[in-house]
């Protein structure tokens, strides 16, 4: 019988091929599921969803959207804006410097300093109590034993901020967190106080509370915190009210006989009278003895000042890693008020000098931005801008390592209820998270990830409820956002 059908080397290559087709067939039906599929059933519930992954390679290639160009409430992803802003302005090794000045002698004979001593705001966000003692210690070094005058904190650049948000605005009287610190350019230890508070010599005994950073007359302290026996549960609440008298820590609850101290911080009334008597009480420490009073004053320092002794902040890249990797809303809203050139600036201004960054951005589109730390639903950009912006930042050889250092990997992110999801997404992506909860819900997630073959891209998800939409856990998000990202980051 003669076999009529191709050889035996075409029916080996036509097998080949049929596997390939196959295999090609299988990938491309993995491939066209990488999208936002799962995420975009929040929808289901009510939630406003804005969302885009692409490809920064040539082909810049769209790997998932949806409603990319809708404006919605990124929450703290706002800070990223901050954080590129600034880097753009002044640089990664960009320190904000604050000075101790005087119109008297810089290094008197007899160690009098016979003038007002002012101590000159710098902008620094991440100035605190270590930073003023050196700069105390400087003074000290330079001569000056007595002033005869007063102490004054000038915070000519800005502050008193207005509060632009119900949390700041509540926080004048009484505040239970950190994070609605009042704003200033001559601020200290992020606008807030801080109190220590260590079990006493035993059970039934008042804690012992004293100040982080000196002596007990900086802020007043209502002590209801009692100590239990041994392995006790320690369970702690404070605030901060404003009385007559000044701020006043009230601290309560109870802690354990064998507990380690804790501290506990809440923000200020007033940034710069925090300064002010912070200051004071250094000066005291180190026998600095001063013959007037402490004032606050938005007033420049006279141009006729002498700096009598200065000190630098960290680099600019170190306060961002701060800012971003702890959601930190103070140092944020600092920032950006640095932004802005002219004395006396508010949220409003920094918000205009974010939006015209972001208008700089070649396709970036429509943005809101009232404050720099997005503490406001307010602030309104679209994932598609988000993504703009980073692409931007991507490209500036000299500000990007800075700038993707600050994001957070999610397996070894400070914030721990990211540490979930496929290893891909665990393992290949950066990121900053935004989240919001009054007067509704906002979760937001930006950053960059790294494919399969090693091709970068970025992406950016905004979800906001309204007033009739339920409480939405940061679970319900990650679980399909996770899988959506690994499937784009296997999948190429």
């Amino acid at each position: 019988m003669i076999h009529r059908g191709l050889p035996r080397a075409a029916c080996g290559q036509r097998l080949v091929l049929f596997a390939a087709a196959v295999a090609l067939a299988l990938y491309s039906g993995t491939a066209a599921r990488a999208d936002f599929s799962r995420l975009g059933k929040l929808a289901d519930d009510g939630f406003a969803i804005s969302a885009e992954a692409r490809l920064l390679d040539g082909s810049r290639e769209t790997l998932g959207s949806i409603a990319p160009r809708q404006a919605l409430s990124p929450a703290s992803v706002t800070k990223t804006y901050t954080a590129a802003a600034t880097l753009e302005r002044f640089g990664p090794q960009h320190r904000f410097t604050t000075r101790l000045k005087s119109l008297a002698e810089a290094a008197p004979a007899d160690g009098v300093l016979n003038a007002d001593l002012w101590f000159e705001g710098g902008g620094d966000p991440g100035f605190t109590s270590e930073k003023l003692w050196r700069l105390v210690q400087r003074l000290h070094q330079a001569g000056v034993r007595r002033i005869n005058g007063d102490v004054v904190v000038s915070q000519w650049r800005f502050g008193p901020v207005e509060c632009a948000t119900t949390d700041r605005c509540e926080a004048r009287t009484r505040v239970d967190n950190a994070y609605s610190a009042p704003l200033s350019s001559a601020g200290v230890n992020f606008g807030s106080w801080c109190v220590n508070i260590a079990p006493g010599l035993a059970p039934g005994e008042p804690a012992r509370v004293t100040h982080c950073d000196g002596p007990p007359s900086l802020v007043s302290v209502d002590n209801q915190v009692v100590t239990r026996p041994d392995d006790s549960d320690t369970r702690i609440s404070a605030e901060r009210v404003t009385t007559d008298h000044g701020d006043l820590m009230r601290v309560d609850g109870q802690i354990s006989a064998n507990a380690w101290p804790r501290d506990e911080y809440r923000g200020a009334s007033n940034g710069a009278e925090q300064t002010a008597d912070t200051l004071t009480a250094m000066l005291e420490r180190f026998a600095i003895d001063v013959s007037g009073a402490s004032r606050v004053t938005t007033a420049k320092p006279p141009d006729a000042a002498q700096t009598l002794a200065a000190v630098e902040g960290k680099p600019l890249q170190e306060l961002i890693l701060r800012t971003l990797n702890y959601s930190n809303n103070y140092m944020a809203d600092v920032l950006a008020l640095n932004l802005v050139e002219t004395p006396g600036a508010e949220l409003a201004d920094a918000g205009r000098a974010l939006e015209s960054y972001a208008a700089g951005l070649p396709g970036h589109g429509e943005v809101t931005l009232e404050s720099g730390s997005g503490l406001t639903t307010d602030n309104r950009t679209t994932a598609h801008g988000v993504n703009v912006m980073l692409e931007s930042m991507y490209h500036q050889s000299s500000l990007f390592p800075s700038f993707v250092a600050a994001l957070q990997s999610p397996e070894n992110g400070v914030m721990r209820f990211i540490r979930r999801g496929p290893e891909s997404f665990q393992h290949n992506v950066m990121l900053k998270t935004g989240t919001l909860n009054e007067p509704y819900a906002v979760r937001a997630m930006a950053g960059y990830f790294r494919t399969a073959g090693g091709r970068w891209g970025v992406f950016s998800v905004l979800i906001n409820g309204d007033r009739s939409t339920p409480y939405l856990s940061w679970s319900k998000v990650l679980e399909p956002l996770s899988a959506d990202l690994a499937d784009m980051i296997d999948t190429h």
